[in-house]
């Protein structure tokens, strides 16, 4: 038997081997407690110092940038084609106008053979070559505004002209400049002061940080009262399937949620806690009767009227995680997210095909192994006390729980809802703004304007309009207000 090593505070063999046996069985048993809460420890940390955001619900830019991410470490479809410029693609290669700004001419002056002067001599040919520029700032167009007031000879009643809508004060900047500015901070998160020094140098402006500060609200405030909230809420509950998602912002000091619905045409945030309540608030998803996609958040439990539809690229990340920890131990789970990924692509091909379901032997078939492969994973983990198999159990039950939720894209393969990223890719600007503007909102009306700016932003831009063009209509008073679900055609 080999010797014990000499320990501080570890008792040697000698002293080991003195002590009674009940002694002996009792200290055995108190350090195989404590491997065992040591190991279970280790392989939580393991576990969590493996995750980024192909395992888990991580961002991507959580993710290391020393650490070399794998080839397969995406559970994206893979496309066909190479990076790079395709075949037959035209490009975006720079092309001459008609009719330049200025055209400046450059002949020879003396011959390049014998040297004989060429100046009156007629061109031959020419060659066109154009340069493309920014022109300096120019000096901001000042439009004056004279409100003439009149006496009638009649009855001696003095009467004032009446000065169009969008002039109020004595001295203040227009629509162009309201939506140049409104593009800076609300289109593009720039921060206030870097977007005050930007419209200043690029347009010849003199405005102040306060006014800039000021000009999502004003945005905020004209969306608002154009409509376009109440429209996109109605639109909203005559869709067929609508995605929610809601992220924690801070405002004030403390912590605040945006929430979302939205579809691939129509955008509708506003701001709560994380409450049911606080779901409730955005007035689409109560007494909805159509598909919500989702995430496993348990808040939109209570939505009743609604049939919901669970992320499967959420549940394709939690699989990896547990198949990429335990290869030899979770095999199931790499079998389940195979069956995940085939079933959607059959209910892509369907939707393709104009089905409006699958074949009633494919959807048998896939149920079949679905239930099989959730119990197999049950199975193989319900006597193992390790924090992965603890982990698989949960997420073994969701499977089997959950199957209607989970198996809503392959029951209805007519509609795109096999994963939630239609609202995570929406709800994404919410971070870009917090990173932009030091993590935090400083007032929690801050936070509201911004939501509602955002909508009407978004909205535009899934119907192809560009965000300085909505802003433009917005503060000329034509605010753009979608016509239906979808565009025309």
């Amino acid at each position: 038997m080999p010797a014990v090593p000499d320990v501080p505070g570890v008792p040697s063999a000698e002293d080991l081997a003195a002590l009674p046996h009940a002694e002996l069985a009792a200290r055995l048993a108190e350090a195989y407690r404590l491997i065992g809460k040591l190991t279970a420890r280790v392989e939580q940390l393991e576990r969590a110092a493996r995750r980024d955001s192909s395992t888990s619900s991580r961002p991507p830019s959580s993710d290391g940038p020393y650490k070399k991410k794998d080839r397969d470490r995406s559970s994206r479809e893979r496309g066909k084609r190479r990076p790079g410029k395709q075949p037959g693609d035209p490009g975006m290669t720079m092309r001459l106008v008609d009719d330049p700004d200025e055209r400046l001419f450059f002949p020879p002056a003396a011959c390049g053979g014998c040297g004989t002067g060429l100046a009156g001599e007629p061109a031959v040919a020419q060659r066109r070559h154009q340069v493309t520029d920014i022109a300096p700032a120019p000096v901001p167009r000042v439009t004056e505004y004279v409100a003439q007031a009149k006496e009638c000879p009649c009855c001696g009643t003095v009467t004032e002209g009446e000065l169009p809508a969008g002039v109020r004060a004595r001295a203040s900047y227009g629509a162009e400049a309201h939506a140049q500015a409104a593009n800076l901070v609300a289109g593009h998160h720039i921060p206030v002061y870097r977007a005050t020094l930007l419209l200043c140098q690029l347009a010849g402006l003199a405005v102040s940080a306060g006014w800039m500060a000021g000009i999502r609200g004003k945005a905020a405030r004209l969306a608002g009262a154009s409509g376009f909230t109440e429209r996109v809420r109605e639109l909203l509950r005559d869709a067929p399937a609508v995605h929610a998602d809601e992220t924690p912002a801070r405002a004030a000091g403390g912590m605040r949620y945006v929430h979302l619905a939205c579809t691939a045409y129509l955008t509708l945030m506003h701001t709560g806690d994380r409450s049911s309540e606080a779901i409730d608030a955005g007035g689409v998803l109560p007494g909805y009767a159509g598909i919500i996609v989702r995430d496993g958040y348990a808040g939109y439990g209570h939505l009743t009227d609604a049939l919901h539809a669970w992320c499967g690229a959420h549940l394709l990340r939690d699989l990896k995680d547990l198949y990429d920890f335990e290869p030899g131990g979770q095999d199931w789970a790499a079998q389940m997210a195979a069956l995940l990924i085939g079933a959607r692509d059959a209910a892509r091909d369907a939707r393709h095909a104009g089905q409006a379901a699958l074949g009633a032997p494919v959807l048998e078939s896939l149920v079949t192994r679905y239930r099989a492969l959730a119990a197999a994973g049950l199975a193989a983990n319900c006597y193992r006390c390790t924090p992965t198999a603890k982990d698989a159990r949960r997420i073994a039950r969701r499977f089997l729980k959950f199957e209607d939720l989970i198996l809503r894209f392959a029951t209805r393969p007519d509609l795109d809802i096999f994963t939630n990223n239609e609202a995570e890719r929406t709800i994404r600007p919410v971070k870009v703004q917090q990173r932009s503007s030091g993590g935090t909102w400083r007032t929690i009306e801050g936070l509201a304007d911004f939501a509602i700016v955002q909508s009407y932003l978004s909205t535009a831009a899934k119907w192809g309009i560009s965000k300085l063009d909505a802003l433009r209509d917005l503060f000329n008073g034509n605010t753009w207000i979608p016509s239906g679900l979808e565009p025309a055609g």
